[in-house]
């Protein structure tokens, strides 16, 4: 009987052996998928931000506002590119000075009353939930909150309407 318990010890650890080889590999895979998928969400994020761009809508990398709102470049001159799409909050402006786009996630935060990471807010906008999708409403997200429409509230990562104080300006967080 001693010699049937023997070869049943040596097939466990064989085994364990091949478990963990293939844990070890699953790791290693799981490693390089993170790091693939993250260089796919940066090139989704620059093919939107590039096509932004082409489109008219993305003037404000290197350009400044003209008081007609028509957009200089480095050099002064109007660029053909078009105008400033998200500009920054001030007390008399309307969302309806934004782009539809950016005006339906203002409207997805109003309805849900309080702050949503940027995946809530795509299903609830009705977009798409992929990872690399989510990334690039993330980038327009915090470009909302940058600008002063938003707010990342309880953390990065969580979006809410910016709180106005009673005279329509930002309140000063504290």
């Amino acid at each position: 009987m001693g010699s049937l318990i023997d070869e049943l010890q040596r097939r466990e650890a064989a085994a364990g052996e091949e478990a963990e080889g293939l844990r070890g590999q699953m790791a290693q895979l799981t490693e390089r998928l993170a790091g693939v998928e993250e260089r796919l969400s940066r090139l989704v994020i620059a093919r939107e931000t590039v096509d932004e761009v082409l489109s008219g809508a993305g003037a404000e990398a290197s350009s400044a506002v003209m008081p007609d709102g028509a957009v200089a470049s480095r050099s002064g001159h109007p660029s053909p590119i078009g105008v400033l799409a998200v500009p920054p909050w001030r007390a008399g402006l309307e969302a309806s000075a934004l782009p539809e786009a950016y005006r339906d996630l203002l409207e997805v935060l109003e309805d849900a009353s309080r702050p949503l990471r940027a995946v809530q807010i795509a299903a609830a906008a009705g977009l798409s939930t992929d990872k690399a999708k989510v990334e690039g409403l993330r980038s327009k997200l915090k470009r909302l909150a940058v600008r002063g429409w938003l707010a990342e509230e309880a953390g990065p990562g969580l979006f809410g309407l910016a709180a106005r104080n009673g005279t329509g300006e930002a309140a000063k967080p504290g």
